[in-house]
């Protein structure tokens, strides 16, 4: 079921650098330059009456053990009513750029707990959004064998909390049919323009059951 959005609801999004998106950079303060940017900007201009507060705390470079570190401020404290939480690609990335891999058993410890500290602080709706990988530049199809497991733990981590799941990484896949996966992120990993305005234009869709 969409979400019914309530006058003076707290919505945070959580997350790496998809979600931080340069929010702390002075032109693009305090949404960043991407889909939460999008997205509020949609909500604010369709929702003028309902006080909404919005709130971007993703930060380049994180994975679950950053997220942790900080959640008691970052999320507990918020206390939010709905949380949108886009995490695990840098878990996989260590692991072929630093020789600093995340075991998945490790990786459902630390995105389990997450949700559960939320959960027992405000009880918010969870939104868990899928990591993606695009297949481009060459080469980088091998980070699979580390993401697709962790995938899975993220669904059934889904399932645990009763959270809406938006299936980025299948949707990216159909989209990059009719062009070429670099049209949505040319590192496979970040997106462009076009990536950043389709993750919005889902998370609108599965959260709120409307398309812009």
């Amino acid at each position: 079921m969409p979400v019914e959005l309530k006058k003076g609801m707290n919505i945070l999004f959580q997350g790496d650098s998809i979600t931080d998106c340069g929010r702390r950079e002075p032109a693009y303060r305090p949404m960043g330059n991407g889909y939460v940017s999008i997205i509020y900007k949609w909500l604010i201009a369709r929702y003028p009456c309902l006080g909404l507060s919005i709130n971007n705390r993703g930060i380049s470079g994180n994975r679950t053990r950053d997220l942790l570190a900080r959640w008691e401020e970052d999320c507990v404290q918020m206390k939010p009513d709905l949380l949108s939480l886009m995490i695990g690609i840098n878990n996989t990335w260590r692991r072929y750029d630093s020789n600093d891999p995340t075991p998945v058993d490790v990786f459902e410890k630390e995105y389990d707990a997450l949700l559960a500290m939320a959960r027992e602080a405000s009880n918010p709706t969870i939104v868990i959004c899928e990591p993606f990988l695009l297949a481009h530049p060459p080469g980088i199809e091998v980070w699979r064998d580390d993401l697709d497991p962790k995938i899975q733990v993220i669904r059934e981590l889904a399932r645990k909390y009763d959270a809406i799941y938006v299936p980025y990484d299948g949707i990216f896949a159909a989209a990059s049919i009719s062009v070429p996966p670099s049209y949505w992120a040319e590192d496979g990993v970040h997106p462009t323009d076009a990536g950043h305005a389709l993750i919005a234009q889902v998370w609108m869709e599965y959260v709120l059951g409307e398309v812009p």
